[in-house]
């Protein structure tokens, strides 16, 4: 990593960025019309901060999501804004903010999101590299930060009770089919004539997920990104409550809606660990899906959830539940039901509407196969 030295007597004046670079995801708190100029500063970079940058060369990631969802080709000299942040993903990569303002730094989500990576799961290649241009300022020479345009203002400050029914999903890691069993929540109670609301509340920015349960039938959806965080990964344990809490408080007021919350990668991840570890979550479960790749994964999990956090799911989903194979090994150890998807909606409504299911039911795994492919 080479830091680059900013002389401290030569007068370093911002430039205009000129049109044609990719605005990111990652950066979906900030307008357009405000990316204007860029310089260097002698700063260290925070989580937020905007950087004016350049691909140098193509890795692990050869596309980049925009603000609208749209995925972008991309190629060694592709401009475009990006975002310093964390990121925490077994299946990719551990990355962080740096400590010094360098030369080149890594694409550690497709969303925009570059920092440092630290560590790298070993089935993938070398993060894609980008070579920084400057910091994007405005015109006070300002470097902009995401975190200081949040598009989400809640009216209220306290929560009303009684509040709209919250599904949690959660599972034993990323890639365990939470977002499309979030999403086969969504279209369940959308059909049913219910109003939903959808939120990520940990992870990545990542439009593809809250869009996934938008096109399932949520009506207003959100995650973390539009408080102006590029990813939760080490927030301190009140951050994450807050991001909770302001979702809550913007999208789960009525009482007659349900709102479909997902928590991301697994239940012994900090983050996702803090918040099932909080009664101020725990206390506005409705119900509880919990999802896992395989069987052995979910009688685990299952263990974890009650040890741990004195939890037990409502149903099991996941990628585990395509399988007849998974399934019937589960069922020697479990009797909570299980769902892949919705051409039923009346026996997914059971668990999520309905009074809770009979423990000696088992709901028989639905037909919709849930792999998906990893394109974070």
């Amino acid at each position: 990593m080479t830091v680059l030295t900013i002389s401290p007597t030569k007068k370093i004046t911002a430039k205009k960025i000129s049109k044609g670079f990719i605005f990111p995801s990652a950066a979906i708190t900030i307008k357009p019309s405000q990316i204007k100029y860029y310089r260097l500063f002698d700063k260290l970079p925070q989580a937020g901060d905007l950087i004016y940058g350049a691909i140098d060369s193509i890795g692990q990631h050869s596309s980049l999501e925009n603000a609208s969802g749209r995925i972008h080709m991309i190629h060694d000299g592709t401009k475009a804004i990006f975002v310093f942040g964390n990121r925490y993903a077994p299946d990719f990569y551990e990355g962080l903010v740096p400590d010094a303002i360098t030369e080149e730094v890594d694409l550690i989500a497709r969303s925009g999101v570059i920092g440092i990576v630290k560590t790298k799961n070993s089935m993938i290649k070398d993060p894609t590299k980008v070579r920084i241009l400057g910091y994007v300022c405005n015109e006070k020479n300002d470097v902009l930060n995401t975190r200081d345009f949040p598009l989400i203002k809640p009216k209220h400050t306290i929560k009303k009770e009684p509040r709209s029914r919250m599904i949690l999903v959660c599972g034993t890691s990323m890639n365990s089919g939470k977002s499309m069993a979030a999403a086969a929540c969504c279209w369940a109670l959308t059909s049913l004539g219910y109003k939903v609301r959808a939120s990520k509340v940990t992870g990545t920015a990542s439009l593809k997920d809250i869009l996934h349960m938008n096109d399932a039938g949520a009506s207003h959806y959100a995650d973390f990104s539009y408080l102006g965080h590029p990813s939760t990964y080490l927030l301190a344990k009140q951050d994450l409550l807050d991001v909770f809490n302001q979702l809550d408080l913007k999208y789960a007021n009525n009482p007659k809606n349900f709102w479909v919350v997902e928590l991301a990668d697994g239940v012994i991840q900090r983050e996702t660990a803090m918040l099932l570890a909080s009664p101020e979550v725990t206390s506005r479960i409705h119900r509880l899906i919990f999802c896992a790749s395989d069987a052995f994964g979910a009688i685990g999990g299952l263990r974890t959830m009650k040890e741990k956090f004195n939890l037990i799911p409502d149903a099991i989903s996941g990628i585990c539940s395509s399988s007849p194979l998974h399934i019937r090994e589960l069922s020697e150890f479990t009797n909570i039901p299980i769902f892949n998807s919705t051409p039923h909606i009346s026996r997914l409504a059971d668990i999520l509407v309905n009074s809770k299911p009979s423990s000696q039911a088992i709901t028989k795994a639905l037909s919709l196969k849930c792999n998906k492919k990893k394109t974070m």
